[in-house]
Formats: C-alpha cells, structure tokens, sequence
C-alpha cells in the first residue's frame, strides 16, 4: 500500500509504515501550493529582493548579499563559472553540511527520515520545486537509502548535517545503501535509473533546514515503547502469577480514586491479563513451600519425577495466644506465603510506576504527532500574503528548533529507566529466596549445590539498568552555541531521541530476562501447589501430615487436633480445582515454553536469554497473550 503524502494528513502509524518499506506518493492537490511557493521566489530573485537564504548567506553570513556572479570570476584570468551564486549557494549549503560522523543509523531511520522531509515541504511554504520533490520521492521509492552517520545535530537549525547527508545523495553525492551495497550516491542514483538534482532557490535550505531526524527517531521510538509498555504489564502478570500475587491493589476502585489516566489502564490491563488465574489470590495457607528433593520425599511414581519437595510448617497451640480470632479465618499453616494483605511495591505498585510510564509516552505523542505536519524550516514562504515589502512574505523564525520534540524525548529518557529498574527487581525479588516467598533460591533446585540456576540472569538485568541510568541525563539541558553564535541556543533534541530509539531496544532485553525468569518461577509455583493439591487427594490426614513440620510427636496429647487441622487443610486443597495463571499470562507462558525449556538442572543459559530477547522483539509473546484476552 502506497502511503499519499499532502503534508497535513501524516499519522506516526503510515511513517512506520514506509519506514518498513512502503512507498510514497504526492498528493496531486498539494502541487499547486508548492510550486506557487517556487514561482514567488524566482520572480522575487529577479526583483533582486534580499532574502535570507536565498539572496544572503546563511547564519552568521546573513549579511552577504550575493551578486549576479561569483566574485571570483573576476579574478586577473579567471574561467568565468557561468554559475549562478543563488544555486552555488544551495549546493555548496548541502554538501559542506554532509559532515556526520559515526556508525549510519539503520535503514528505517533514514527512510523516515526522507518521508517527513517530503511531507512537511508539501505545505508549499518552503519554496522548493515540485520536480525536486518528485525527484526525492523517487529515490525513496526506488530503495535508495543515504548513508546517514548517527552524529553530528545539534537539534536547531533543525538536524542540518544529518539532513545534508540525505540531500547530497539526491545531488549525485556522499554514499547510499542500495540492494543491500553500500555504494557512491551517483551510482546509487545510475542503478536506479534516476538522474542526479540541481538546486534551485532556497531548496537547499528547504531539504536540511528542519526535524527529521529527531522526529524520525522519536517516532520510531515510540513506536516500540507502546509493545514494551504492553510488554512490561504483561512480564509483571506473570510474576505476580508466580507469585500467586494480591489482586486487590489494582481494583477499579482504587485507582478511581486517583484516576491518572496511565495509572488506570495499566491496573485495568493488569486484570485483564490476569483472568482466569487461581494462583493470584490464592489462600495463603495453601501455599506450600519449596524444600530441596530427596529420594524419599514422594510416594508414587509419578511423583517422585518432581524435581522438589513441599511442605508447611504447623504453628503449635501455644503460639496462639492473643491470635485466636485470626486462626479462626486463617489455617495455622506456614507456608510459602506469609499472612500479610499486600505484597512488595514491585508488585503492589505496578500501575503507579508503568502508568506514569505510559503518561511520559502519551506526552511524547502529542508532540510527535503534531511535528508530522508541521514546517520546520526557515525562512517560511507566504506568496499570497498582501504585503509591502517582502520581508513580510518571506519570515525568518525558528520552528527548526526542536526543543518541543527534546523535552518530550527527555521525559522518556527518564520513564525508561524507570521501567526497566521495576522490573529488574521482580526478577530479583524471584530469585532471592529471602523474598521470592518459598520458591528455591535462584529457581533450581541444587540438590548438591553445584547448580547456579537463574542467579546471573539478574547480574544482566542490573548491568542494563545501571547503563540506562547513566544514559537518562537529558541532553536538552546542555545547549552549546554553534554558528559563530548567531545558533546561540540548541535543542540537542537530535541526540536526544537517539538515544530513546536505542535505549527502547535495552529495555526489551530487560523485559525478555523478566520474562524468562518468571516463566521458571511460574512453573515452580503452579507445580508445587497442584503437587500438593494432588498429595491431598490421594492421602489421608497422617499421610499428608508428613509434609508439615513442627507438629506434635505420634503420641503427644494434641496430636489428634494436630490431625484434624492438616486433614481441613487437606481437605481444602483436594477440593480445589486445578491450580493455574491467567489466561493471557497462559498463553505467554506457552510461547515461551515452545522456544526455551523448563530449566530442570543447569544448562548453557546463553541461548536461552538470546532467544528471550528475541521473543520480545518479535512481538511473539505479547501477541500470544493479545490473542488470549480477544
């Protein structure tokens, strides 16, 4: 599907679309304002009107107005140029910008970069051609792909040697991907059957005046960041699954109460993702805890293929002095979970962190989106403005500068860090057996203490948190004047939304490690209590008395109680129904499982993780889930 650009109509879902891969096409309505612009300015030139940019130099050369030739040419023996030095002006503007440096960003990147480039100089108030706008559409839809290097904006005027970088190549210049080579843009262009461009009037200044690549970054960005936030609830309703978690904090009502928008759709998201599930709020007592397995520790086949124990321990009558009314409600077993009505903030507060999280990305796109249609070059063209003089037609401002888009993308480099350190300490919290509420230390059973399990897991999940920390410094409070100091304030918003496109991609490693342990941790839980649920069903009171400790000797005086409490117990859990998560926590969970095993003993983890990574990349995992709540 070809996307039709008109300047005023771009929507963040179509620039991904063609950032992919999709072809573009001008809106045939939009032509006549572009080329009124283009026709204003050449009568204006004639007129020898001084005009920034066109008739004058750039920046701190705004002074200069150009002659009807090159000064040089008159020079004792000189070779007149026969060049103008309005078109010597915008070619030389171009090519003396080129000057990035670094690795070139990736395809999309760049390809969304041309797009927005085209779409905002269809306005028709920038002054550029129609045939070098055409010309520009083609070398996207041929495949053309400038080398663009990561570094070199400042965010204002605009991303100009970026910018420069993708209109060198449209001049016959600099360097371009093509089929997959990377090759000189004159043979980019020959391979495609395109002709090099010669700039006319202010087009130059037109194609790298401007935000394109802070805004195509930005939008890419955030692209990404909607799966991960979606992919943050649903690591977190996993691991509130393996921690057969409390439901009740993130109830309706609750969050009415405090109604930030971001706040109540993660809590709503949390439950819908979490239907279904007999784990999350579970009795307490009926949550046994992991003990190390041992030869003698089941008693039937199928049993004794577990890789754990289980058991409770049984709190006497003496200790209940004071206590009577709550072991009325509450069995007097202690197992994997303790008495207490709310769990760690980790999981207790979920919906205050990613939801402030979601409102950092919502404020994003509001901003992104009104960029996408908007003119960020200078100076900017009204023909049809009735005006005395022509400094009123032609207006020199400043919506190059992309602080608007810098602040935005600042807030998301603080939220992403953010994201990632919560869930790096449910990932602890899972491991550590001083928390993970009667799972084995690091989920592996080490019989023999020889076995690691999932422990380092949680050492790279720190490292990246430590690294997005260190990286969320906004770079849109430190302006560094460029341009003799006539750009005496920058946005750095270019670096900016960098760095949010490639942090993005981190948090998702940090999302598949939570995903990867708690799906470990899932089995765990729901195996341990649906062997105890199975133990109860085939065993009477005495026999599944030997799964609790701390209870009186055969012959003690209340033995007999003893019995008559494990046997309610036992009876409870017999009656219950299967123990399981959620349904799209379920269905994640089974995605997982169809790519990486239970980890039963310790193995090379290496491919384990790469292929987590990859699950959240992909988008399998969330999908599956998607799929489950529809």
């Amino acid at each position: 599907m070809t996307i039709r650009l008109d300047g005023v109509s771009l929507t963040r879902a179509q620039l991904v679309q063609v950032a992919r891969g999709e072809g573009v096409e001008l809106d045939e309505a939009s032509l006549p304002r572009v080329s009124r612009a283009a026709d204003f300015l050449a009568a204006q030139v004639a007129r020898e009107e001084p005009i920034y940019g066109v008739s004058t130099g750039f920046g701190s050369n705004a002074d200069k107005l150009l002659g009807a030739h090159p000064l040089r040419d008159e020079l004792p023996g000189a070779t007149r140029s026969g060049q103008s030095p309005h078109i010597e002006l915008q070619r030389n503007l171009i090519v003396t910008h080129a000057v990035c440096v670094g690795e070139p960003f990736a395809p999309d990147v760049v390809r969304a970069m041309l797009c927005i480039r085209i779409n905002t100089l269809l306005r028709g108030h920038s002054g550029i051609r129609v045939q070098t706008l055409q010309a520009l559409a083609a070398m996207l839809n041929a495949g053309i792909v400038p080398v663009v290097p990561q570094l070199g904006s400042v965010g204002a005027s605009g991303d100009l040697a970026p910018l420069s970088h993708l209109a060198i190549v449209l001049l016959g210049g600099g360097e371009a991907f093509v089929d997959g080579e990377r090759v000189a843009g004159a043979e980019a262009l020959r391979r495609k059957g395109l002709q090099p461009v010669t700039l006319s009037y202010k087009e130059g200044l037109a194609l790298n005046n401007g935000t394109a690549q802070m805004l195509a970054t930005g939008v890419l960005a955030v692209q990404q960041l909607e799966d991960l936030l979606d992919t943050a609830d649903l690591a977190a309703a996993m691991t509130i699954d393996a921690f057969a978690g409390r439901l009740g904090a993130f109830a309706p009502e609750v969050h009415a109460l405090r109604p930030h928008p971001g706040q109540v759709k993660t809590a709503d998201n949390l439950l819908r993702l979490l239907d279904g599930s007999t784990l999350s709020d579970i009795a307490y007592h009926l949550v046994p805890r992991f003990r190390q397995w041992l030869p003698s520790s089941w008693d039937t086949p199928a049993a004794q293929a577990l890789s754990f124990d289980i058991g409770w321990d049984w709190v006497p009558f003496g200790q209940r002095h004071g206590r009577e009314k709550f072991y009325q409600r509450f069995m007097p077993f202690r197992g994997g979970k303790k008495h207490q009505p709310q769990d760690s903030y980790s999981l207790r507060c979920i919906p205050q962190v990613h939801g402030a999280v979601r409102d950092a990305l919502e404020q994003a796109k509001r901003v992104l989106d009104i960029e996408l249609n908007a003119l960020t070059d200078n100076p900017l063209i009204f023909p049809d403005k009735q005006a005395e003089h022509v400094e009123e037609q032609v207006i020199s401002a400043g919506h190059f500068h992309g602080m608007p888009l810098a602040l935005a993308m600042s807030y998301l480099k603080a939220a992403i860090p953010v994201l990632a350190s919560i869930s790096e300490r449910r990932l602890n919290k899972l491991v550590d057996p001083a928390t993970n509420d009667g799972l084995p230390a690091f989920l592996i059973g080490n019989e023999d203490g020889t076995e690691s399990g999932h422990m380092i897991v949680q050492y790279t999940a720190a490292a990246i948190v430590n690294d997005l920390a260190s990286r969320a410094m906004p770079a849109s409070v430190y302006s560094i004047p460029t341009s003799a100091n006539a750009e005496d304030h920058v946005s750095m918003g270019a670096n900016e939304a960098r760095h949010v496109l490639a942090m993005a991609a981190d948090l998702g490693k940090v999302l598949g490690l939570e995903l990867y342990t708690a799906a470990q941790a899932l089995d765990l839980r729901r195996d341990m209590i649906n062997a105890a649920r199975d133990l109860a069903d085939r065993a009477d009171a005495e026999a599944f008395a030997t799964k609790v400790q701390g209870g009186p000797l055969p012959d003690a005086v209340d033995r007999g109680a003893f019995l008559v409490e494990v046997d309610a117990l036992r009876t409870q859990l017999a009656n219950s129904a299967e123990f399981r998560p959620g349904r799209a926590v379920a269905a994640a969970h089974a995605a997982i499982r169809a790519r990486i095993p239970f980890m039963e003993r310790d193995r090379a983890m290496d491919g384990d993780v790469a292929s987590a990574v990859a699950l959240v990349v992909e988008g399998s995992v969330l999908a599956a889930a998607r799929n489950a709540r529809a």
